[in-house]
């Protein structure tokens, strides 16, 4: 799908299968039953697919009273978005957890574990990878594949966009983008987190107990602190995307992903591959203000802090752990990719389980939800809600419609 800067449409997906519903698109591991005696597709209708993976040695499936439920085969199932080849020649590592190191053996791994192929020789991998290398999404991606291949270190890579033509609105919008996406997105090829806080603020993971609720300091005049401690990699943050679907799923969040069910899991973190001493559980039961179990607002502790899980809100099940499937570090849960965003406007679906429909989507939940969570970016909502439900916000509507004008030429 070329002509889709190599995207997984729902649009294209359900026209296909209007079409023609023995297209290859559509196996019936993709299905949302692969066992239905009649398979049906409403998860690839949404841009999903099935991804199987195994379980860290350390890591067990638990369910709500804290039984190991884990299947004999040690592997979950998740549903994620196809991301886009463009670029990939400037980027990685591969698919949103990093589990891939190189487009070859990323290709490998999809006809292995997703169309159930065998080997294929070395040779032709590496031609499905060349092929993937020499797609870009646009001049400028281009332009700085070719100042890496010339040997340029990533740092020292001139930013095409700082020359582009530009109108007063797209200008407006790039100075949005400095201060709410750059720091995380535009790094010297556009691809990597460069600001000094950022930097800091994404290798830290919240400590949590064995319960699974986050370890609090009380600071004088400040009040609870979330406890952390470094993760290995920067690449990969909890930005709240695992807890957005999460509320979709139960009815607390207009997800675009919220109407196809998504796995329930919790999970169980040990010491090391005996599995004897455990570390934590992952999401913890939730203790909340009220008793409901689906209210938003947790209960407090003996000093005022909240009883809560990484995500700082009451949540009963992750759909997807994330980059901890693959490290088997509590810190890295719900963790996933920081992509780069060249060519996002022509990528919809959005996050790594496409709970965003439009780029407009997200924008909106930026504003709403993350950026005033981002202390290095110094952006509090500071703006009234543009909806009289909605929270404050950390950008203007203004600002808002400058940055989204800004994307689509991006």
């Amino acid at each position: 799908m070329l002509d889709e800067s190599t995207a997984l449409r729902p649009a294209n997906v359900e026209a296909r299968l209007a079409a023609n519903p023995s297209d290859p698109l559509f196996n019936r591991i993709d299905a949302d039953d692969p066992n239905a005696a009649v398979p049906t597709y409403e998860h690839l209708k949404k841009g999903l697919v099935r991804v199987v993976l195994p379980l860290p040695a350390n890591m067990d499936v638990i369910d709500v009273d804290g039984n190991v439920v884990t299947p004999a085969d040690r592997k979950v199932a998740v549903w994620r978005a196809v991301p886009s080849i463009q670029d990939t020649a400037i980027t990685g590592a591969f698919q949103y957890d990093g589990r891939e190191a190189s487009l070859e053996g990323q290709a490998q791994s999809a006809i292995t574990s997703h169309s159930e192929g065998g080997q294929v020789a070395l040779s032709q991998l590496r031609a499905i990878a060349d092929f993937q290398r020499g797609v870009f999404s646009s001049p400028r991606a281009r332009f700085v594949s070719e100042w890496l291949d010339y040997g340029v270190p990533r740092e020292q890579v001139p930013i095409p966009e700082d020359s582009m033509p530009l109108t007063a609105q797209e200008r407006r919008g790039r100075e949005v983008f400095k201060l709410a996406c750059q720091g995380c997105h535009g790094g010297a090829p556009m691809t990597d987190i460069t600001h000094p806080g950022l930097n800091e603020f994404a290798r830290q993971g919240r400590v949590t107990k064995p319960d699974g609720n986050v370890v609090f300091s009380i600071i004088p005049g400040v009040g609870p602190v979330p406890v952390t401690a470094s993760r290995a990699d920067d690449k990969f943050i909890n930005v709240g995307a695992g807890l957005f679907s999460y509320l979709g799923q139960i009815g607390q969040f207009p997800a675009f992903n919220a109407p196809v069910e998504l796995p329930r899991y919790r999970f169980r973190f040990y010491t090391d591959s005996t599995r004897q001493q455990q570390v934590t559980d992952l999401p913890p039961i939730p203790v909340t203000a009220s008793g409901h179990p689906y209210d938003v607002n947790p209960a407090l502790d003996e000093n005022g802090a909240p009883i809560v899980g990484p995500n700082l809100l009451p949540q009963w099940f992750t759909t997807d752990p994330g980059r901890a499937l693959i490290t088997g570090d509590p810190l890295d849960f719900e963790a996933f990719d920081v992509p780069a965003l060249r060519g996002v406007a022509r990528t919809a679906p959005y996050f790594h389980d496409n709970s965003h429909e439009t780029l407009r989507d997200v924008v909106n939940t930026y504003s709403q939800f993350i950026l005033q969570f981002t202390p290095p970016l110094n952006l509090p909502a500071v703006h009234p809600p543009e909806t009289p439900t909605g929270p404050p916000e950390s950008l203007s509507p203004a600002q808002k419609q400058d940055l989204l004008q800004f994307l689509n030429r991006l």
